[in-house]
């Protein structure tokens, strides 16, 4: 707020002009009678009278202001260039994580990305997956089922924040000419992850090999073009069903993965159930996610 809003004068300006008025009104000063004195404090009595109205004014325009942007939710701090989102921080503690352990540490801007095909469980798969879950943790107590399933078609990777918008472009090139497809998924194996770190127990797929193969060469080709690692030469595709902390594959596989595979082979429909039509391809990288529809 500009004092030129107010308008009023300083206590010096008014003292000159008071000097200059009593100069005009004749020559020199003698000492001031009454009716000099009774001046002066008329003077002073309108001066404060001016300064009361210019803080009264102010206070009646400054208030409304304040009080309507203390209403307003606050601006976020702009992001800088190549820095992740606030969404995107990460944090290294495991306990916040369910005790799972980052395959390589978090930089601020690099994004874990990951390409794979989306699973929608239908009820009669949640079904299934409660029966083989229930009887695992008669082996492995800390079993824990997914909440979301896929299929992957890359390994987990770092891109930078700048790399995304090509990468994703060139992942949408490269699959555009891919159609629809079926695959079995319906063979039970346990899995590791490469730190040995984490468990799993996955439906390996047993038909639609070739297709996902498709799928894969062309994700590592865009992989190759920013010189990150490619999927695994010999893959064994699956959709992971359930997990645990630690190595503790020697407890499931053997009896327990024999009794899960007579659970899955005696279900009912799990013929019909476990035929999966892809749709579409995914690819997440931090918080964002990007869809690739099959034709």
């Amino acid at each position: 707020m500009s004092a030129a809003l107010v308008g009023y004068s300083s206590s010096e300006e008014e003292q000159e002009q008071e000097q200059d008025g009593g100069s005009r009104g004749g020559g020199a000063q003698g000492p001031p009678g009454p009716g000099g004195c009774g001046g002066v404090a008329a003077a002073g009595a309108r001066r404060r009278r001016r300064e009361r109205a210019a803080f009264l004014l102010l206070f009646l325009v400054l208030t409304p202001l304040r009080s309507r942007s203390a209403g307003r939710p606050r601006l976020p701090v702009p992001a800088v260039p190549g820095d992740p989102d606030p969404e995107e921080a990460v944090s290294a503690d495991s306990s916040r994580h369910g005790g799972r352990v980052r395959g390589f540490p978090h930089e601020r801007g690099n994004w874990a990305t990951h390409v794979y095909l989306p699973y929608v469980a239908q009820e009669e798969f949640l079904e299934l997956l409660e029966l083989l879950v229930s009887h695992a943790r008669t082996f492995v107590p800390s079993l824990a089922a997914m909440e979301e399933f896929h299929l992957s078609l890359s390994q987990c990777v770092v891109l930078r924040y700048h790399w995304i918008e090509p990468f994703v472009r060139s992942l949408r090139e490269r699959l555009a000419a891919f159609h629809r497809f079926f695959c079995v998924a319906d063979q039970v194996k346990v899995y590791t992850n490469q730190n040995k770190t984490r468990t799993f127990i996955g439906l390996e797929v047993s038909a639609g090999h070739f297709q996902l193969l498709e799928l894969v060469s062309e994700v590592d080709g865009v992989l190759e073009e920013f010189d990150l690692p490619t999927f695994y030469k010999d893959p064994s595709f699956h959709i992971s069903l359930a997990w645990c902390v630690g190595d503790l594959a020697g407890r499931l596989e053997g009896q327990c993965l024999r009794e899960l595979q007579d659970i899955v082979d005696g279900f009912e429909e799990s013929e019909f159930l476990l035929r999966i039509q892809w749709e579409q391809i995914r690819c997440k990288s931090g918080n964002k996610y990007f869809s690739f529809p099959l034709r």
